[in-house]
């Protein structure tokens, strides 16, 4: 795990990170190079990473613990980060994110909700929000039903609009 104070400590050793060794220490070795050659990016590189160095180590946290397989959550959008054994890497959402987002979808819509409106907010595929949606109606906290239409859409009868012509399935 890197750290935020060696960084800084580091930024500081280089003159204030005219020589990027705080870069090197996080793995940005292109830009530890360019920032070496070139003062700190002209001073200006310095200073923006002065400003941002917190966040450069939570990323380069996050991308250790990818190329390590470990797993590690961070604080943006309820998202771990997990090396699986196929070796690929994917973001795994955290499941009360989705949860709440259903949830928040379903208030803004008088309690009727779609896979493909969840997908779009939560950013995920219409196959994992259906399946959110599916496990919502197994634990009944949801119910599946149909418009007049013949579309089918997602019911959480707290939040429902009585006045929304369904029909159940």
């Amino acid at each position: 795990m890197y750290s935020t104070f060696i960084a800084y400590l580091l930024w500081f050793l280089s003159c204030f990170g005219l020589f990027g060794f705080h870069r090197f220490y996080l793995g940005k070795i292109p830009t530890g190079i360019l920032w070496m050659f070139t003062g700190g990016f002209f001073v200006v590189g310095t200073i923006y990473d002065f400003l941002t160095l917190p966040n450069q180590v939570r990323e380069a946290n996050i991308r250790k613990a990818i190329l390590d397989g470990t797993v590690r959550t961070n604080n943006v959008s309820g998202q771990s980060w997990r090396s699986v054994g196929d070796g690929e890497t994917r973001i795994v959402r955290d499941k009360e994110h989705i949860e709440r987002t259903i949830l928040k979808l379903a208030k803004t819509n008088k309690g009727i909700l779609t896979a493909s409106e969840l997908a779009l907010a939560g950013n995920i595929s219409i196959e994992e929000a259906k399946n959110n949606l599916d496990a919502m109606v197994s634990k009944g906290f949801a119910e599946l039903r149909v418009r007049q239409s013949g579309s089918l859409v997602y019911a959480i009868p707290d939040l429902m609009d009585n006045n929304e012509p369904l029909l159940d399935m």
